[in-house]
């Protein structure tokens, strides 16, 4: 009988600290972001990578689903007489599969960004606007931190493809 109430105790003290971290939860990004202009009309190619970052706020209210936030920066991306500097601020609704310690997550969103073009020796240009981001992640769990790795695609106008691979971590307040 002590045997079965220890194993017991034991399966739900385990189970306990598998599931998710549901509150309020902050965290930072830190990857590769890919930006890619294709203007065949003008001969205006660029295909770069830079550093980008992303500083991330959000609340996952059920251990299935989140809302999340973030300022994202894209770095600046130069290539022959064509520089490109995007970031923007991204809201999502966030979709979590949780498996053990870990949560597999797709999301899906928008971003309204701001984008400087500088073509050398003719000028810059200045676009922002609002559009449509999506992306795929996982993320290991211990306690209330919990480490990320993420995928995202960001349909920005004017840019033909920019999207971002990022690890970065992520701290829930109960």
């Amino acid at each position: 009988m002590r045997k079965a109430i220890l194993a017991t105790a034991l399966l739900l003290a385990s189970t306990a600290t598998m599931a998710a971290d549901n509150g309020i939860y902050l965290g930072a990004s830190l990857g590769q972001a890919n930006t890619e202009l294709d203007r065949d009309a003008t001969g205006l190619d660029l295909d770069g990578d830079d550093t980008g970052f992303k500083i991330i706020a959000g609340i996952r209210p059920l251990d299935w689903f989140g809302i999340e936030a973030s300022y994202v920066n894209f770095g600046e991306v130069k290539q022959g007489p064509l520089a490109v500097e995007s970031d923007g601020i991204s809201g999502f609704g966030v979709f979590f599969l949780p498996v053990g310690p870990v949560d597999v997550f797709a999301k899906g969103g928008v971003i309204s960004f701001d984008t400087d073009v500088k073509i050398q020796n003719f000028g810059n240009f200045r676009d922002d606007g609002t559009d449509f981001a999506y992306g795929l992640g996982a993320q290991f769990r211990f306690l209330s931190l919990s480490v990320r790795a993420e995928y995202e695609m960001f349909d920005i106008d004017n840019v033909d493809d920019a999207n971002m691979l990022s690890i970065g971590v992520t701290y829930t307040f109960l």
